[in-house]
């Protein structure tokens, strides 16, 4: 049990069942063993290793959606959200995103909208960490406005040509298979016009334009993508062609309740590491700790962390009931996205001098945070869709 009494294996016991309590010791003992020993390394390197996210495939991690036929273990939206959250607690976001993009918000679009064909090929080498994946939306001047891609797909012969940029592209340096948003009908309607292709590396003409270096995240690779005539055959089509923009919309909502998780998992980490810090940290004579405004502080932010770690439960308990929970799930990613950076703030603010020091988790975890309010949907974007629905 941590200093602020949460309990992972007896928390919320009307959501989860024994398996996921058992998933959940078995992803922390992991981070525990492989990740935080090692991960400063991974931050000055710019990338996960490759051979820690085999480890992963080879635990099971990365196939806990998908079905057994495939070698995953077939479950649902709850054990989607136990392993973002504890990877989330690993105070390293950049390894997070990098297992998270990869089982959550790209390969997912293989197993959604793939053909039998595609899926055999693909899903058993993306649940063992052999492949890594990427997906390519976001474009310079398209972000959550899918519509607005600029990316062609023009039909030639039996396949299609892409030309276009994808940018801010997590997993893009290293990945092996991208799973690509084009225009394939530049005068249809935007919501008709979007299709998505499978890419692998080293495709003719599909290049990564530069390695981007971000304010955080620094353990995870992130890439510019450039497509110049690169020939897809037909067969790597994903789907059917023009319903691009529905099967994005459709995962945007498993991709923000997984981020959701995962920055409930890192403002309690960070939360704990503060109160942690309080009680030895001692000023006019006597710990931080002591001082009201400070444990009252702690304790609000606490009670937030709290209330958003249980709407994301109850949500990917409706959700795996099959519950179409646009709303609640737009909700999440703003007030998680929101919520880890006041906590962040306040958590360097009460680290003083130490929580402006490269050499303290705190600050990484400060600069990591700040793109939960962004990446996934910003908070400006996820509350129009909460009024929408009011």
């Amino acid at each position: 049990m941590t200093a602020l009494g949460f309990d992972a294996t007896t928390a919320s016991p009307f959501f989860f069942d024994e398996e996921h309590h058992l998933l959940r010791a078995q992803v922390r003992r992991f981070v525990e063993e492989e990740i935080k020993p090692h991960a400063d390394a991974w931050e000055e390197d710019g990338a996960t290793p490759r051979e820690v996210l085999r480890k992963m495939g080879d635990l099971g991690f990365f196939g806990i959606r998908y079905p057994e036929e495939y070698g995953g273990s077939g479950m649902d939206e709850r054990a989607t959200v136990v392993l973002a959250e504890e990877l989330g607690r690993c105070t390293y976001a950049g390894v997070a995103i990098t297992a998270l993009v990869h089982t959550d918000m790209a390969s997912v679009h293989i197993f959604n909208a793939g053909s039998e064909a595609q899926k055999e090929k693909y899903l058993p080498r993306v649940i063992t960490g052999e492949i890594i994946t990427a997906v390519g939306v976001t474009e310079p001047d398209a972000g959550s406005d899918v519509k607005g891609i600029r990316t062609t797909a023009r039909r030639q012969g039996n396949g299609y040509v892409l030309n276009g940029a994808k940018m801010f592209i997590t997993n893009g340096v290293l990945g092996d298979v991208y799973c690509i948003a084009a225009k394939t009908d530049t005068n249809g309607r935007p919501s008709q016009s979007v299709t998505m292709f499978i890419v692998e590396k080293d495709t003719p003409g599909f290049t990564v334009s530069r390695a981007l270096k971000k304010h955080g995240w620094l353990s995870s690779d992130t890439a510019e993508l450039s497509f110049q005539d690169v020939f897809v055959p037909e067969e790597n089509v994903l789907g059917d062609e023009g319903r691009g923009f529905y099967a994005i919309m459709k995962n945007f909502q498993n991709e923000r309740l997984v981020l959701g998780a995962m920055a409930m998992g890192e403002a309690q980490a960070a939360i704990e590491m503060t109160v942690d810090y309080v009680k030895e940290r001692k000023a006019f004579g006597a710990p931080l700790w002591d001082k009201q405004a400070i444990r009252l502080r702690l304790a609000e932010l606490s009670a937030k962390v709290e209330a958003g770690r249980q709407m994301i439960y109850a949500t990917a308990a409706r959700s795996a009931r099959g519950e179409d929970l646009v709303r609640e799930v737009s909700m999440i990613k703003a007030y998680c996205g929101e919520l880890v950076n006041e906590v962040m703030y306040a958590c360097v603010q009460f680290h003083g001098g130490m929580g402006f020091m490269r050499e303290s988790a705190i600050e990484r975890m400060s600069r990591d945070a700040r793109v939960q309010a962004i990446g996934g949907g910003a908070s400006e974007v996820m509350l129009e869709e909460v009024a929408k629905r009011m």
